[in-house]
């Protein structure tokens, strides 16, 4: 529910989309700090070589950010949430590519299901407006981002705890992100009020600490299949936050799509399990 909020904030933000992003990263470095020495995790005696395994996740996962926050801008927010936590279907494929196999069974059924409901969210949105397409085009390329992070930071969980994990993606993305949002000519500085800075501290607080943080914790005790499931929740929460806060309504059609793409989801999540 806390990582369903985020599109919300990052529309209220007063800078500029990818700064927003930004500032969900730097904000939340003292806390995850923190939290990790909290923990005993050791974050600075980390060896060089996962260094740049974990500093190249980190631009991944700046891209992704930056991709899907654009998005969150020109489309729906149940459009965006879905799009992108496409990577989970990313994965999928790219375990047919390195197993040079074919689908089998249930896989065929995701991937078809991820095709349709797909043509349908991208056809409703194209009737909406050619912005808003484009939109949903953005978040699905953050999702591809989204997937290189996860496959990126593989070898780095095996070396260090989850906060010293999260640390170090913050470090090597928000730079990023900050080079990003100037190229952009975006409004980084917010204005100093309180409308100015809520939106930003409240994307920090819940998508990051929040949400990452008990995503990161809930990791250790379930399979992926039951958190895929849980987090199939965020598009419907989306939804329904962009329906009474920017009067974005889905029709019969719409929801269709998102359940058919939602169901390709959880079964991609549980083919990475097994």
């Amino acid at each position: 529910m806390a990582l369903a909020t985020g599109p919300y904030f990052v529309r209220l933000a007063e800078s500029g989309p990818v700064a927003a992003g930004f500032w969900r990263l730097f904000l939340a470095l003292p806390f995850l700090l923190l939290f990790a020495r909290g923990s005993g995790e050791a974050v600075w005696a980390v060896p060089r070589a996962v260094k740049w395994i974990v500093a190249l996740a980190g631009a991944a996962f700046a891209l992704d950010l930056a991709s899907w926050h654009i998005g969150i801008e020109m489309t729906r927010l149940g459009n965006a949430t879905l799009f992108g936590n496409s990577g989970s279907l990313v994965l999928l494929v790219w375990g047919f590519v390195i197993g040079r196999r074919l689908p089998r069974g249930g896989e065929w059924l995701a991937i078809i299901f991820a095709l349709t409901g797909a043509a349908i969210l991208l056809g409703g949105s194209l009737e909406i407006s050619t912005q808003s397409l484009v939109g949903d085009l953005f978040c699905l390329i953050a999702g591809m981002f989204y997937a290189v992070y996860l496959l990126i930071l593989q070898r780095a969980r095996a070396t260090l705890g989850s906060w010293s994990l999260l640390v170090w993606v913050c470090l090597a993305g928000a730079p990023i992100m900050l080079g990003i949002a100037l190229l952009n000519g975006e409004p980084v500085w917010p204005p100093m009020t309180l409308s100015g800075w809520t939106p930003l501290v409240a994307l920090f607080v819940t998508s990051q600490i929040i949400g990452q943080g008990l995503l990161v914790f809930s990791l250790r005790h379930f399979p992926p299949l039951i958190i895929g499931l849980a987090l199939l929740t965020q598009p419907a929460m989306a939804a329904l936050i962009g329906w009474s806060a920017f009067g974005e309504v889905l029709s019969v059609l719409d929801i269709l799509g998102m359940i058919l793409l939602g169901t390709a989801l959880a079964v991609a999540r549980s083919r990475q399990g097994r």
